[in-house]
């Protein structure tokens, strides 16, 4: 399962999507997310998720880049489910025994809350997919700009949060190599009660730690060798320019906001 987990990994290809500026990547992202949450009812919902179809279509990434996405998170998505399910008891009772019931309103929830975690899970993988890391950076920087008045080292906070994003996929190829060579000398991770197997990942995050802070030591080395002192007084080697491409992805997600009030105040709520 370590595997599966790609967060952080940019797949390089030429699309639309790829082509939009880095700074308004990140406003649709947040915008998508404030958008989802106000879907109240399945037409709302289901025109999110033709959203999300739509814009994997145009990332040109492979749809089972996104499957490898939710698969990680399949438990949590099936615990909230679960939860919904036994929790709300609203609608026609299909079962009942003691103190569970589940009902038609239980399911329907559950149902809505899982497809609106899906849509989350690949909105949010699409702009890591289609977005070099450097350009992430300062596309970080520019839209925390306006937090300089108050003195706030914005540069190095953007700096920390992509270098973050970065290393999650050096570290999972670390875990993966470490695991191998464990179970190439005899341990076992899968068999014993569960206190065993917790015991059992002991000599892989031994030398996870030693390898993360030994990597952040040598990449602060790097970095002070190349003179690197925050932000002050640097150039960008690209200009960041917002173009018409950007302005008509916000303007369509201005209208699926408007399209999600619209159904939401004329077909109800179903949560």
């Amino acid at each position: 399962m370590i595997t599966d987990i790609t967060i952080g990994q940019y797949y390089k290809t030429e699309s639309l999507v790829h082509r939009l500026d880095a700074r308004m990547k990140i406003i649709l992202t947040i915008l998508f997310v404030v958008i989802i949450f106000l879907c109240k009812n399945y037409l709302s919902l289901a025109l999110m998720a033709l959203l999300t179809v739509v814009s994997i279509l145009l990332s040109k990434v492979p749809f089972k880049m996104f499957l490898k996405s939710i698969k990680p998170l399949l438990l949590i998505i099936l615990i909230t489910a679960v939860l919904n399910i036994f929790y709300i008891h609203k609608g026609e009772v299909l079962f009942s025994w003691w103190k569970i019931s589940v009902t038609t309103g239980g399911l329907s929830t559950a149902l809505f809350m899982a497809v609106r975690i899906i849509c989350l899970i690949m909105s949010s993988s699409i702009l890591t997919y289609t977005t070099v890391p450097t350009l992430l950076t300062d596309a970080i920087e520019r839209l925390l700009s306006p937090l300089k008045v108050f003195h706030i080292q914005v540069h190095t906070l953007a700096m920390m949060m992509t270098l973050a994003l970065r290393f999650i996929p050096t570290l999972i190829e670390e875990i993966e190599r470490i695991t191998n060579a464990q179970k190439a000398r005899g341990a076992d991770f899968e068999s014993g009660s569960f206190l065993q197997r917790v015991k059992a990942m002991i000599p892989i995050l031994i030398p996870l730690f030693v390898s993360a802070f030994r990597r952040a030591y040598e990449l602060s080395f790097a970095m002070s060798c190349r003179c690197y002192h925050g932000g002050e007084g640097r150039t960008r080697m690209k200009q960041m320019r917002l173009r018409w491409p950007d302005f008509l992805a916000l303007g369509l997600f201005i209208c699926v906001m408007a399209g999600v009030i619209l159904l939401n105040h004329f077909f109800g709520a179903v949560i």
